[in-house]
């Protein structure tokens, strides 16, 4: 058992787990490889679904995972208490509820707020996120029936084989003897990627001139011991990987706030920071939900959906699918708009409603502006996309100046509910997110773009950035940050100061690596693929929308392989489900495990007797 956060709970009637795989004989064995998140809230659905599908059947479930179960890697107790989650703690919960779209049943259980007795809408630091996991995890244990055994082994998982009509052998980093499993589920969570071309030059071309260059990582993993006091660090990327780095090269070493006011420790490397955008993700909304919601989805939901799957010549996203994302943003928007604030809009809502349901986008847009006389009341994707476009500045410390003007009104906007019409489209956000999970592989725009919206940083993170800014220590870029090799250093730009550039010995690649199947460090994963498993264009596994079983290349699903998690063409939302609204991955978790449940009861499911494993260690 883990020890508890401070407010925890203990686990009910918690049990330690026993039965061998050396005494099992022939029990059915199932194979978790990964034992975060993802495959906690597999094991959660296993033991709700149990009672069902599988009671007395006796069954080893083992966790392959060099991580503790639960947090896994990233939110293990191993890391700065500075990190933060980047939801409130009311927003998060690893337990189904009514809303949830599922043949298994609902178990309630506390939020993590409810579970760590914290004010809602703190930003629980990682740790503390990393217990509430751990508890659901044992608690999961608990609930299983008494035949079920689960054994964790702090190994990595390299190589799945076996043909789909016999057990699968799972083998294991420093292991001579692999796992046999009649089934096997990936949960891999987030991944590291091998280096893309750009990123192999930039490194090479670090090597030869004595520079430092840090590929896309999960920020805590980091080696930052090479970034020196004082010294310009160019840093590419505005959004969460940046917002840790930050942290970590600020407060973490040694760095206060007072007030709004940063006070540096000395050892602060000064961080010359663009992007894409050239600004940060927009703040957490900072004000609760009164009245009535939108009715969604309206536009786009699982009709609209089903017809884009049924079709013979498949899709396209920008002329298939954005129009329905746009129009479905823009009614919560405007429904919003019309019934929490009347006294912005010209006439009332049922009018307005009939029109924009069949009008195109043109026709809307004439709409809205006879309807919305101020144009800062009107939704404009495009210009939220790319708020800096055509904006110049006469010098670099104009800039500086301007990017804070835009990241103060941001945060006075996210925390004003005057404006309340952005709290619904982050709700029809959702909502159409939990229709694109059915499309499968969207490209990466869409992802990026969400998560620029609806899954920024808290604001105090952004009040943060501000004193950083104006303390010198963050310096910003601006849009369409450039980087060049020349004459033995890296040098950047941005488009906002025509002609202005830094040189840096350091460059910084704030992101996390893309999860392709191809590039991924992730042995297992890159053995799957070679052996035949189908990735999408976008190097996403691909899975059966139905269960999460693994696809090869003429899209047959395996009878014995699933995976689930953001390796994969159904991904599911952000990293956790916020209570009550609909739970895409609990939905996906709860369709797999009764797979996997009904797979192991049916007669022949399980293989023939097969010989003992040698166990690492059993709860």
């Amino acid at each position: 058992m883990s020890r508890p956060v401070p407010g925890a709970r203990p686990v009910p009637g918690a049990r330690p787990v026993s039965g061998s795989p050396e005494a099992s004989g022939t029990r059915p064995a199932l194979v978790v490889v990964g034992a975060g998140p993802r495959g906690t809230g597999l094991l959660e659905r296993i033991a709700a679904n149990a009672a069902e599908l599988y009671a007395g059947c006796g069954l080893d479930i083992h966790l392959v995972d060099p991580h503790p179960p639960g947090a896994g890697r990233i939110w293990r107790a191993e890391q700065s208490p500075l990190l933060w989650m980047n939801s409130h703690a009311e927003d998060v919960t690893m337990f189904t509820d009514d809303t949830v779209e599922m043949a298994g049943p609902v178990r309630p259980g506390p939020t993590l707020h409810e579970w760590a007795g914290l004010d809602g809408s703190t930003f629980a630091d990682r740790r503390t996120q990393g217990g509430y996991l751990r508890w659901v995890y044992e608690r999961a244990v608990a609930q299983l029936p008494p035949d079920v055994a689960v054994h964790h082994h702090a190994r990595h998982a390299v190589r799945v084989d076996g043909s789909p009509g016999e057990r699968q052998r799972v083998w294991l980093r420093g292991r001579e003897r692999p796992l046999l499993a009649d089934l096997v589920v990936l949960t891999l969570g987030h991944l590291d990627a091998e280096p893309d071309d750009e990123q192999r030059e930039l490194s090479a071309y670090a090597r030869e001139h004595n520079l430092l260059h840090l590929q896309p990582d999960f920020t805590a993993d980091s080696d930052l011991s090479g970034l020196r006091p004082g010294e310009p660090v160019l840093v590419r990327g505005l959004g969460l990987a940046f917002v840790d780095l930050m942290v970590l090269l600020t407060e973490g070493r040694g760095g206060r706030y007072d007030g709004d006011t940063y006070v540096p420790s000395g050892r602060e490397p000064v961080l010359y920071a663009g992007s894409r955008r050239g600004v940060p993700y927009h703040a957490k909304i900072g004000y609760d939900w009164t009245g009535d919601r939108p009715p969604l989805p309206r536009f786009f939901g699982p009709a609209e959906t089903d017809a884009l799957l049924a079709r013979p010549d498949g899709f396209d996203f920008r002329r298939d699918v954005w129009p329905l994302v746009e129009k479905e943003l823009g009614f919560a928007h405007y429904h919003r708009l019309f019934t929490a604030h009347p006294e912005r809009v010209t006439g009332d809502w049922a009018a307005f409603e009939a029109r924009y349901a069949t009008a195109g986008p043109a026709e809307r847009a004439v709409l809205v502006a006879a309807a919305v006389p101020d144009p800062a009341d009107r939704l404009d994707l495009a210009a939220l996309d790319r708020p800096l476009d055509g904006i110049r500045y006469g010098s670099p410390g104009e800039l500086q100046e301007g990017l804070r003007r835009y990241v103060e009104a941001d945060l006075r906007r996210r925390h004003d509910p005057a404006h309340s019409p952005d709290l619904a489209v982050f709700l029809a956000l959702l909502s159409v997110y939990g229709q694109l999970v059915r499309l499968g592989d969207i490209g990466g725009w869409w992802h990026g773009f969400f998560s620029y919206l609806a899954s920024g940083p808290p604001g105090p993170r952004l009040r943060q950035l501000l004193a950083l800014s104006r303390a010198g220590v963050v310096r910003f870029l601006g849009a369409g940050m450039s980087v060049r090799t020349e004459d033995g250093v890296f040098r950047a730009s941005g488009a906002g100061v025509p002609g202005t550039v830094v040189e840096a010995r350091t460059l910084v690649e704030a992101r996390l690596p893309h999860p392709t199947v191809e590039r991924s460090r992730d042995p297992l994963l890159r053995a799957l693929h070679a052996d035949g498993a189908a990735a999408t264009p976008d190097g996403l596994l691909a899975v059966d929308r139905t269960d999460g079983r693994v696809l090869d290349r003429d899209g047959r699903p395996h009878p014995r392989r699933f995976a689930l998690g953001p390796h994969t063409d159904a991904r599911g939302s952000g990293a956790f489900t916020r209570p009550r609204t609909g739970g895409v991955a609990f939905r996906q978790n709860d369709a797999t495990a009764r797979a996997v449940l009904t797979f192991l009861r049916a007669p022949g499911g399980s293989a023939a007797p097969h010989p003992p494993q040698l166990e690492e260690s059993s709860r």
